[in-house]
């Protein structure tokens, strides 16, 4: 494999024709070729023709790094969707792509087992992706089909799915880890930045803040540890490691930039979208890949919403100037025209009209759910202002039953924001929620309260301010266990002084123009600093985490600066140095990804995100659910 990878680092990249004003980014294209050439390295190891079985979860992504004719030319024969029932196949050889899930791993024993008393032979190969786990060998063992199947691992880590976004395609990486505390995925995130490492690096300073961010880097450290190391030209400078529980505000609130609130509405899954006939104006949906290939959509994506409809109605007159440019022209004219721009307007015209319509979409059904009032009462919780009347909208919300998750996210906001709330309120809000929904939520309410999401504030003194004082008591490391101990009874979420400390809410006595934005809050309509946001500002103009002792206290620690090692020739290096590749472990939205380019262009650098998944408030939601009985 580490040969395959200097033959790949040797071929030109075409990515680089370096601007001195702004760093180009790296070519991440290597990342699909060097997963699509292991995937076809496994099939051939089953050779002949051969029935193809894949996890649903892993469809889309399969579908970005090979789609079926390259499956097809390496005797795939027929491909098929796990379904946990009995198969249909005839064929003599059946391979199996999946997640290293036990529940796969048993239903694949049962088909291999019904082979077995129908008195059929078959070759079984197992593919997991994107490692193996423990467990899975321990079923097929106890199952007593370990000698008739070969199992591999497709080290499927990284998914490009744009320019400066990279998913590990784990939703699965928030719940298991943060929720149920099972730190299997922490290896798989370490040999992701591995992989990075290994042909993007070497990375000049790496920083962090989160248990599972220290966890990850200490991972990738060992790892490369164990390998060879190579003077190589870094493309990527910094890297930023956060765990999504440092900062659960930002993805709780309504996304209001274009492409977070295409994914809140239409659910994007691995940059491709589904626009429905009301979207098409027609009787069929149709499937639209989003990301910087779509010109009118790359230009839209970052916006606030209030400003795409005007942007999008300037495109369309200037795209009718340029149809109407036809009219007088020569036949060579006419002939130049056809052959060079026609196809790329008419292009154009279709892009155009699709995101017209899921505007139009949006606002039908953002007016119906009176969208206004929704941002009002979300930006009252975050200024801390009129709680009382955001208390009473939350419970009319869950009264009319206007959506579960919906009601969900809200109580957890208010909850946040509030640093937990008063018994009454807590009581009184949880049983109109239960009445609403069900009783058998409770389980839900019992993880909300786990994460700290959603909890009650204690009697009297609260432990936070316990903390407070046996920090400033003993200042040695006794003190750091202690105020560990303490965070782990309550995770508390501190979120008021963190605002104050970090400035996270704009003054709301000046008019903010979301047409020209000033900062990073333009996000959310100029009411809110994403704090994840803020604080990889604040590290990367500090370098480092000195000056911003208290704030780590609040979030509870566990920050970490490395210095690694140094680039090639200076030059080089500078351009290096702006490509900061930040790490989301848990989940990332759009809108931080919108501000996070923003922070780039008034930086002069550019950021590459990395994120276990996409997530949005209703995804985050869901994981935490269980609701069922």
């Amino acid at each position: 494999m580490t040969e395959k990878l200097r033959q790949l680092r040797k071929q030109p990249n075409m990515a680089h024709s370096a601007r001195t004003d702004c760093p180009e980014l790296p070519d991440f294209f290597l990342l699909k070729r060097l997963a699509r050439d292991q995937l076809i390295y496994l099939l051939e190891q089953l050779p002949g023709k051969k029935d193809l079985f894949i996890e649903a979860d892993l469809m889309s992504p399969l579908d970005r790094i090979a789609n079926v004719s390259t499956l097809k030319q390496h005797e795939v024969d027929k491909l098929y969707k796990v379904e946990y029932k009995p198969i249909v196949s005839t064929s003599d050889q059946l391979c199996f792509l999946i997640r290293p899930r036990i529940q796969t791993v048993k239903w694949i024993c049962d088909v291999a087992n019904a082979d077995k008393a129908a008195g059929r032979f078959r070759r079984y190969k197992i593919i997991f992706t994107p490692q193996k786990f423990y467990a899975c060998d321990a079923v097929l063992e106890e199952q007593g089909i370990i000698g008739d199947v070969t199992t591999d691992e497709w080290s499927f880590y990284l998914l490009p799915l744009d320019d400066d976004i990279i998913s590990l395609e784990l939703p699965e990486f928030f719940r298991d880890n943060f929720l149920a505390g099972d730190q299997r995925w922490v290896r798989t995130a370490g040999s992701a930045l591995h992989l990075l490492h290994s042909l993007y690096g070497p990375f000049s300073k790496v920083y962090g803040i989160g248990r599972c961010s220290k966890m990850a880097y200490e991972s990738w450290r060992e790892q490369v540890e164990e390998g060879e190391q190579k003077a190589r030209q870094a493309e990527i400078g910094k890297v930023f490691l956060i765990d999504r529980d440092v900062d659960f505000v930002t993805p709780l609130c309504s996304q209001v930039v274009y492409e977070g609130l295409v994914d809140d509405i239409f659910k994007i899954k691995c940059a491709c979208v589904e626009f429905g006939p009301d979207v098409t104006s027609s009787d069929k949906s149709i499937k639209v890949m989003l990301n910087s290939q779509d010109r009118v959509f790359n230009e839209i994506r970052n916006e606030h919403f209030s400003n795409v409809f005007g942007f999008l109605s300037q495109k369309a007159r200037n795209l009718q100037t340029s149809y109407d440019k036809r009219r007088g022209m020569d036949i060579k004219q006419m002939k130049t025209f056809v052959s060079e721009e026609l196809k790329g307007l008419k292009q154009e015209h279709r892009l155009l009209s699709l995101h017209i319509g899921a505007c139009e979409s949006i606002m039908k059904k953002k007016t119906k759910q009176d969208f206004q009032e929704l941002l009002k009462t979300e930006h009252s919780l975050l200024e801390g202002f009129e709680i009382r009347e955001s208390i009473s909208y939350i419970e009319e919300h869950i009264n009319r039953q206007v959506s579960m998750i919906e009601s969900l996210r809200l109580l957890c906001l208010l909850s946040i924001t509030e640093n937990g709330l008063l018994p009454k309120d807590y009581r009184s809000l949880k049983a109109q929620y239960l009445q609403s929904y069900g009783v058998d939520h409770l389980l839900t309410f019992a993880n909300l309260r786990q994460l700290g999401l959603l909890v009650e504030q204690q009697p009297g003194e609260t432990l936070t301010v316990m903390e407070s004082k046996v920090g400033k008591l003993v200042n040695d490391r006794t003190a750091g266990k202690l105020s560990d101990a303490f965070s782990s009874l309550a995770k508390k979420s501190n979120f008021r002084a963190l605002s104050r400390k970090l400035n996270l809410v704009p003054k709301s006595d000046e008019e903010y123009d979301l047409r020209v934005p000033r900062d990073m809050a333009y996000i959310f309509s100029g009411a809110y600093v994403p704090l994840s946001c803020k604080l990889i500002e604040q590290v990367l103009e500090r370098d480092g985490w000195t000056g911003l002792e208290e704030v780590t206290r609040l979030l509870n620690g566990h920050e970490f600066a490395v210095t690694g090692s140094t680039g090639a020739d200076s030059k080089a290096k500078n351009d290096a140095q702006r490509i900061i590749l930040v790490m989301f472990l848990g989940g990332c939205t759009f809108s931080e990804i919108s501000a996070l380019r923003f922070l780039g262009r008034e930086r002069g650098c550019k950021f590459i995100v990395v994120t276990t998944a996409i997530t949005n408030s209703s995804r985050l939601i869901e994981a935490l659910l269980d609701n069922i009985v």
